[in-house]
């Protein structure tokens, strides 16, 4: 290895070594971690996010704490800051893995509108098996309403982004002739996001006041054509009346047209 004295500090001696080091190929090189090692370090994450949104359902974002959720994964405190610097990343880590979840439900890349929002329904109904997530959603988003809040950024910029999704979900369902006159897309995305929250707390302060995925769905029927099977039926069979008038009446008129 070729070592070479300046007079210009240390650092620089440092960097000509390496460089030297480099032409003879014996600098040190970053060594890599082994697959199995990402793999493992996934999993670890993983098992932390669960673990953080039982403890911040349970207690609260404010009163869950690191200890409590690095206790359930078997590791120090100091270990779960490893992976999530402060306890407002692994806040943020959680909404987003909990969003992961629930797109497992609602597809709003599907062609047919429809079924993008028969996914919110699914969604409503697995909300109900879920109340201590469902409180930590609807406590968060009131306190992130407040710019300082760790959660503000995720909170305004969620809603815009599910705005969008359930407006193009309307308006493939209008572009398919199913949606209601005067229904707008965007208003009626607005209208379906602000049932689904009010919905939610309402369910938190009494269960059996209402029924969430039900409630959705009706609202759903009142704004789409054959928005359920039996309305589809119906509207099947109307296209097929009107189909058949239309046959019948060119048919009469060019008997007609023949006679004369």
């Amino acid at each position: 290895m070729e070592v070479r004295e300046t007079t210009r500090g240390y650092g620089e001696t440092m960097t000509e070594t390496t460089s030297a080091a480099k032409r003879e190929g014996t600098a040190p090189t970053r060594m890599r971690k082994p697959r199995g090692e990402y793999a493992k370090s996934a999993a670890t994450r993983t098992a932390i996010l669960d673990a953080a949104l039982e403890v911040f359902a349970e207690s609260g974002y404010r009163a869950g704490s690191l200890r409590e959720v690095a206790e359930r994964v078997g590791m120090s405190e100091a270990g779960l800051l490893h992976h999530f610097r402060s306890k407002s990343a692994l806040l943020m880590a959680v909404l987003d893995h909990r969003d992961a979840l629930a797109r497992a439900l609602v597809d709003f890349d599907l062609p047919d509108g429809i079924e993008a929002l028969r996914g919110l329904v699914k969604l409503a109904e697995h909300n109900a098996s879920i109340p201590g997530v469902v409180e930590l959603y609807c406590t968060l988003s009131a306190e992130a309403t407040s710019p300082a809040h760790p959660a503000h950024a995720y909170f305004v910029n969620r809603y815009e982004s599910v705005r969008e999704s359930v407006s193009a979900s309307f308006r493939r369902v209008a572009e398919a002739g199913r949606l209601n006159p005067g229904v707008d897309p965007g208003r009626a995305a607005v209208a379906t996001i602000a049932l689904m929250d009010g919905l939610q707390v309402q369910w938190l302060l009494d269960p059996g006041s209402t029924d969430m995925a039900e409630a959705l769905a009706e609202a759903f029927r009142s704004m789409i054509v054959g928005y359920d099977l039996a309305g589809l039926e119906q509207v099947l069979d109307a296209r097929s009346a009107d189909a058949a008038f239309l046959d019948a009446g060119t048919t009469a008129a060019a008997r007609t047209e023949d006679d004369a």
